[in-house]
């Protein structure tokens, strides 16, 4: 079988590194998406950096921003991908709420300038959509493919509207396009302000002697978390079945933030309750009580099914920040040189 070219956006991210990884360990040859800054934002795929004049080079990074659909063309032209993961937004829920317009425009509507360019370009390429759990809201668990949406959120309502733009895609113009149902997934790479990097950076830092209190919002909101190198995974092999379709990602199980404290902190050998403070900032206008997947279907027909839970997710993510374990990501390498990854 001849080499297979993908495309990721959000390469940068904590998915877009995991996924990167695992399509070069599959013969890919990858191209990221990344937007132009003064500083480097490559930091989770720094060690996989390969010089772009070196003939064998598999990793090939572009400038290019989900607001400029002309550019997205220009891109998928030049590149030719056989698979195209979508998976840039503006990830962050309370940010969301800060930033509504922005969120829209990102994590909606550059799923549809994507799709369009797909579709102008006429490319017989397989589309991966990330969207989330977020889009159930309040709905009652445990939610699956089936189960209504009830956002509540800009940054939901924006995956709400990329879920169905993909389907929409998928319906009128044939395009293989699949949209992942992604519930919370974590790992060592996760952004710093996202709630379960924070209490696991936290608990090793008040291990260490090196702050003392931890500022939280609700620590009642109950959540399926799962590690994220095995939702990767699951994406992949979305794009590999061969009849295109919506799928849940998920552990099945459900815990609170207070649980995800707890276990963090008990690694670090310390008493949670003695070093959290309650912050009414990092509340939500409006919550999401409690998300649980139901991933049978995931199951039944790719074959997928996750094996960290969120116990071991916890362990795994404090012990990276106590320096039990390094993530790849965190290790020294090359930085990739303004200019170079073109």
């Amino acid at each position: 079988m001849s080499r297979r070219t993908a495309l990721i956006t959000g390469i940068t991210g904590q998915d877009g590194s995991y996924l990167a990884e695992l399509l070069l360990s599959k013969g890919y040859l990858v191209h990221g998406l990344i937007r132009r800054s003064s500083s480097f934002s490559t930091a989770r795929i720094d060690h996989l950096y390969q010089d772009p004049h070196e003939p064998d080079a598999r990793l090939r990074l572009h400038y290019g921003d989900l607001a400029d659909g002309s550019r997205i063309a220009a891109l998928l032209e030049q590149i030719q991908p056989d698979e195209v993961y979508h998976l840039a937004a503006q990830s962050h829920v309370r940010v969301s709420f800060d930033e509504p317009e922005f969120t829209g425009t990102t994590t909606g509507l550059g799923t549809t300038r994507l799709l369009e360019a797909i579709r102008m370009t006429g490319l017989p390429c397989r589309f991966y959509q990330a969207s989330s759990s977020e889009m159930y809201g309040i709905t009652a668990p445990p939610q699956s493919e089936s189960t209504p949406f009830h956002p509540r959120s800009p940054y939901a309502c924006a995956k709400v509207y990329a879920y169905w733009i993909t389907r929409n895609y998928r319906e009128a113009y044939g395009i293989h396009a699949v949209n992942g149902i992604l519930f919370n997934h974590e790992s060592p790479r996760r952004g710093g302000t996202f709630v379960t990097r924070k209490i696991a950076r936290a608990a090793a830092r008040i291990a260490r002697g090196e702050q003392e209190f931890l500022h939280l919002g609700n620590l009642e909101a109950r959540r399926d978390w799962g590690y994220a190198p095995e939702y990767v995974d699951a994406m992949w092999r979305m794009l590999q079945h061969d009849t295109p379709d919506d799928y849940v990602v998920a552990t099945g199980t459900s815990y609170s933030v207070r649980d995800f404290l707890t276990f963090c902190f008990e690694r670090a050998g310390l008493d949670w309750e003695r070093h959290v403070r309650f912050d009414e900032r990092y509340l939500r206008p409006s919550e999401v009580p409690d998300l649980i997947g139901d991933a049978s279907k995931a199951e039944r027909d790719l074959g997928w099914r996750p094996t960290v839970l969120t116990p071991e997710l916890a362990r795994i993510m404090t012990d990276a920040e106590l320096g039990v374990r390094i993530p790849a990501a965190a290790e020294p390498g090359p930085r990739i040189p303004e200019g170079h990854s073109l």
